[in-house]
């Protein structure tokens, strides 16, 4: 229990950033109508694009001794990816339904 305090102590300011990000995401999303989710996609494209150059540039410079920033910059650059190829996805459905039929 002492090793799990100790860690949560040494990582405090990390899983704060991480638990306000998640919950400025969840309400910026949850105000969106409906309507404006597709658009809001191409944006969150570039978004993520930032995320991911920045985990991989905090993978770099970690040193192998601090496990949890890799395991974390890891999983930044995974979730980016899938969200930004479901994002091209969901903007290329999108551009299709405003094409002409021929």
């Amino acid at each position: 229990m002492e090793t799990m305090l100790n860690w949560l102590t040494l990582h405090q300011d990390m899983i704060y950033i991480v638990l306000l990000s998640v919950f400025l995401g969840i309400e910026v999303i949850g105000r969106v109508p409906s309507v404006l989710h597709t658009p809001l996609m191409s944006g969150a494209n570039a978004i993520h694009g930032v995320v991911i150059i920045g985990a991989i540039i905090v993978m770099g410079k970690v040193s192998s001794e601090n496990i949890t920033a890799l395991i974390l910059g890891f999983l930044a650059v995974i979730l980016g990816t899938l969200n930004v190829v479901g994002g091209f996805v969901v903007t290329d459905r999108m551009l299709e339904m405003f094409k002409k039929k021929k």
